[in-house]
This record gives C-alpha cells, structure tokens and sequence, in this order.
C-alpha cells in the first residue's frame, strides 16, 4: 500500500483546532466502567497489597486510554475505518475491564491476553493504515515492538501467581510507561525524537485529558448516588455523609476546571513542541485521576459506614486519595503554569494535619475534614488566579 492511499485515513492539519468527536466519548465510556471497577476493587481490599496490584491495573488502564488517544489524535475517527478500530478496542476493553476485580485471581489470563490483544491489536492496525513509507510509519513500528515486548510480559504474568505475577506486571507496566520518555529505541530502527511528535494536536490531547478527568467525576457521583439510594435505611448521619461526598466532589471539580483546564489547553496549543506538553499531560494525569480512584473509593466507605471507627488503611484511603488528587493537580499546573501553586502546598500540609487526627475520630468526621480541606484548595486557588488575571492588564501600562 503506497502512502497516499491511506493518508485520507490522517486527520487534515489545516491550522483549525482538530475537535473530540462523539465516536471517542463514546470509547471513554468503556473506561468509565473501567474506573468504577477498580474503585469498588479498592474498597473491598484496602490491605497495601491491594492497594498496589490497584495501582498496577490502574496504569495499565490508563495506558490503554492513553495509545488509543494518540492514535485518534493522528487518525479521523469520522473515516469509517478508523471507527471500526476504535469500536473492535472497545470490545476487547469491556472484556478487559470487567477482568478487572480478579485480575490477580482466576481471571489473570484473561485480563493479560485481552490487554496485550487492544495494545498491540491497535498498532499494528494503525501500521497498516500508514503503510511502508508513511512519515508516522517508523514511530508506529517502535510503538509497536515495545508493545510486543510488553505483551509478552502481560501474559507471562498471566500466567503466573501471586507476587510473581506482580514483577512481571510491574515489568510489563514499567516498559510502556518509561519507554516513550526515550523514544521508544529498538535495534534496527533507532528511537523517535521530538519531530516525530510535533505534528500531533495538543490541543486534542488537553481536551481528551479533560473529558478523562470529568468522566471520572461522574463516575464518581453516581456512585455516591448509588450509594445514598441503596441504603435500607436514610439517617441524618448518612444524608450528611452523602452530602459532604458529594460537596467533595464539587471541590475537585472546582480544582482542575475553574481556571487550569482553559490554560492547558492554550498552554498546549501555544507551545513550540505541542506534542510533547501533551505527552507530559498525560504522564501527570494518570496520578491525577488514580487520587480520584482512590477518592470515591473513600466516599464509599464513609456514605455505607459513617459513624465506623477509622484504622490506618481507611485513614489512608479517605485523606491519601484526595492529597494525590491535589498533587496530581499541582503537577499539572506546574506543566501548564511553571510553578506548583500555594493553594495546592496548604491543601497538601492540611491532609497531612489529618493523617493523626483521622485515627482518633469516624469515617464521617474524617470524610468532612477532608472535603473542608479541598473546598479551602478550590476557593484559594479560584481567587489567585482570577485575581492575576485582573492584575495582568495593570502590569502592561
């Protein structure tokens, strides 16, 4: 197949802002049960072993997300082609995702082959889509060997048991996530560099992003609604738990999107090495979205238990999930702003005030103490920024 046969297959690069298509938030919702997955699995294993093997599936989930964004960055999803693809990975993700809660159970196999199935599926898909001589072709053939080499790790860990099943995981997770930081090298076909990338639209990585972290959220909030409906029984304690959940999650909105998330994506789009930012947007935002993983696994427990003593693992999980969140934040606005703020510095020093304190009160208490500390993070940040913004035309005369 020559180049300029599948080059229709490309999203034209006319200057104008290449727009998130209803076909791609249709495949984020595949990862919305992925999320919900993974909390509930938090919630009903809070030992740190279970908080770890989370962790490892979260990343892979996320990876996931994260090849296929790229691919659609590049690629039309409004070509017929192209759709079919991301419909055929929605499959194979639903099978993925509902492996999820016995991952390192009875259905490792399954959740190993059908993740190695969507990661390497995609690219050699992709790869015959550009064909042989295609500018994108060798950055795809590098993608591709290294998801290979990582898919051979998946199912050797799928294959496993127990802790051995978790090196090879961590492995297998290691090599995708640190192998574009050096640009994906191989022998024989050397390694990318920042032109291979600079083609990319930043500001379709910035909104996909943004679409990730408000998927999530919502996810989130059904979930507390989910909750607070199942209830035999509505106490004042848990109509107070589902509303401090569900300020809490207002908070966190109020967090990314109030100001940060318009800079990004202008951030993004102005950058020399657009490519590039958005490649960091999406190392930061995998912490981001794992603290709200974490979060709602937290409001959980406190709208089904309020009035429940707190020990270290759920002291962990209610104050842990939301500081990650605000780090997650603060790493962000570091990308997009150069510096991480003050507001997100306090929020961090009052979770850590709570750490101690938690262990002496119930979940309630401690979930409340934790929403006062996000709204303090939000309604800081909300008005520095909105105050430099005025500041800023002040500074020009």
């Amino acid at each position: 197949m020559s180049a300029t046969r599948n080059a229709h297959f490309l999203r034209e690069r006319d200057g104008t802002h290449a727009a998130v298509t209803y076909v791609e938030l249709f495949f984020d919702l595949i990862y919305a049960f992925a999320v919900t997955q993974l909390s509930h699995r938090l919630v009903h294993d809070l030992s740190l072993a279970g908080a770890i093997e989370t962790l490892i599936l979260w990343f892979a989930v996320w990876l996931g997300w994260q090849y296929t964004c790229w691919v659609t960055n590049w690629f039309d999803p409004e070509r017929i082609p192209v759709r079919l693809l991301l419909f055929a990975v929605m499959l194979v993700g639903m099978v993925m995702a509902a492996s999820l809660p016995l991952a390192f159970d009875t259905r490792g196999l399954m959740f190993a082959a059908s993740y190695g199935v969507l990661q390497l599926g995609r690219s050699l898909v992709v790869l015959v889509f550009l064909g042989p001589r295609h500018a994108l072709t060798a950055n795809f053939r590098r993608i591709a060997g290294w998801l290979a080499i990582s898919g051979c790790l998946w199912i050797a860990g799928g294959f496993a048991t127990g802790g051995t099943r978790l090196a090879w995981w961590s492995a297998a997770v290691l090599c995708e996530y640190l192998s574009p930081m050096f640009g994906f090298p191989l022998p024989g076909l050397g390694r990318s560099t920042g032109a291979d990338w600079r083609s990319a639209e930043g500001g379709h990585i910035a909104e996909r992003c943004q679409a990730f972290v408000i998927l999530a959220l919502g996810e989130s909030v059904v979930m507390t609604g989910g909750n607070f409906s199942d209830l035999g029984t509505w106490s004042l304690p848990t109509a107070i738990a589902f509303a401090v959940c569900f300020a809490g999650s207002i908070a966190m909105w109020w967090v990314y999107f109030d100001t940060s998330s318009r800079a990004g994506s202008r951030a993004i789009e102005e950058s020399a090495e657009p490519g590039l930012m958005a490649a960091a947007f999406h190392y930061v935002h995998v912490v981001l979205i794992a603290g709200m993983i974490a979060a709602a696994a937290g409001d959980d427990l406190v709208i089904l238990h309020p009035a429940a003593r707190v020990g270290v693992a759920e002291a962990w999980l209610l104050v842990g999930g939301p500081a990650l969140y605000v780090v997650g934040n603060g790493l962000y606005k570091r990308v997009v702003y150069g510096g991480f703020p003050l507001s997100h510095w306090i929020g961090l020093a009052l979770f850590a005030l709570m750490v101690p304190l938690a262990l002496h009160t119930d979940l309630l208490m401690t979930g409340t103490l934790t929403t006062v500390a996000m709204v303090v993070v939000a309604v800081w940040e909300s008005v520095s920024r909105r105050s430099a913004r005025q500041a800023e035309p002040l500074s020009v005369h």
